[in-house]
């Protein structure tokens, strides 16, 4: 993946991956150069125990919520940040085809004010391309979950099932949680969850502190897998689980080893 001038932020976007004529602006030059300004600002973590990828739909359909959505996921950000040993990267799309990811960092405060300089842009949804970064980066180094936060889908499920295969080929859980009440979400979200062994969940705006409790029982996973999940107990954690399903390496239906 091609970086820019600062190293800081890189296009998720692969060459001749989008469909957009030459030269077609695709962000405010301001909007663009306030991401890569912040973006260089932060400094990446010592190493940590789990790499969780943060992934947002910036797309305009969630311009009525996104002021709201911020300080929700400013929130989320701080219930992951509470987690020591996790390390943390925001992915975007918006747009015509902009696409973007940050560093992997600890300090999630700094995501967070990095997120609430993006501003909503219309285009379609690029799920596709969000699952295929976080493919690529865990072929680098591993990657203990993928947390998407959308309220559409617009691309073929069967395509999107692919990659997702391929992240559960490299043990990448999506955990999709769904704004709003869009049915080909629900089932384009669920699936994904499905493929890769994660968990699909949705929530309006006034779900703040029961998404935060999600939050952190899906940081607690990205640290310590599965153990570290049940240990951590609640009702969030016993959701995840419950759709996680039972252990790989357990059998099923109560018999014993």
């Amino acid at each position: 993946m091609a970086k820019d001038k600062t190293g800081s932020d890189k296009q998720v976007i692969k060459p001749g991956a989008a469909s957009v004529p030459e030269g077609t602006p695709v962000s405010s030059r301001s909007q663009i150069a306030e991401f890569l300004s912040a973006a260089k600002a932060i400094v990446p973590g010592n190493a940590g125990s789990g790499r969780l990828a943060f992934a947002l739909d910036a797309t305009m359909s969630r311009q009525p919520t996104w002021d709201s959505a911020c300080k929700l996921q400013a929130e989320m950000f701080d219930a992951v940040g509470k987690t020591g040993g996790l390390k943390v990267q925001l992915v975007y799309f918006r747009g015509l085809g902009e696409c973007r990811a940050s560093r992997w960092v600890n300090d999630t405060r700094q995501l967070a004010d990095l997120m609430t300089r993006i501003d909503c842009r219309g285009g379609q949804t690029q799920i596709g391309r969000i699952l295929r970064h976080v493919a690529d980066e865990a072929t680098k180094n591993p990657v203990s979950a993928l947390v998407f936060i959308g309220d559409a889908m617009e691309e073929s499920i069967d395509k999107l099932a692919v990659v997702a295969g391929e992240l559960a080929l490299r043990k990448v859980p999506c955990f999709m949680f769904h704004e709003g009440h869009d049915p080909a979400a629900a089932i384009g979200f669920r699936e994904i969850a499905r493929v890769t062994g994660g968990a699909y969940v949705r929530f309006d705006q006034n779900a703040a502190s029961e998404l935060a409790a999600l939050l952190r029982a899906v940081a607690a996973y990205a640290t310590g897998g599965r153990p570290a999940l049940e240990k951590s107990g609640g009702s969030a954690a016993r959701l995840l689980l419950e759709q996680m399903g039972p252990p790989k390496d357990k059998p099923q239906g109560g018999a014993k080893r």
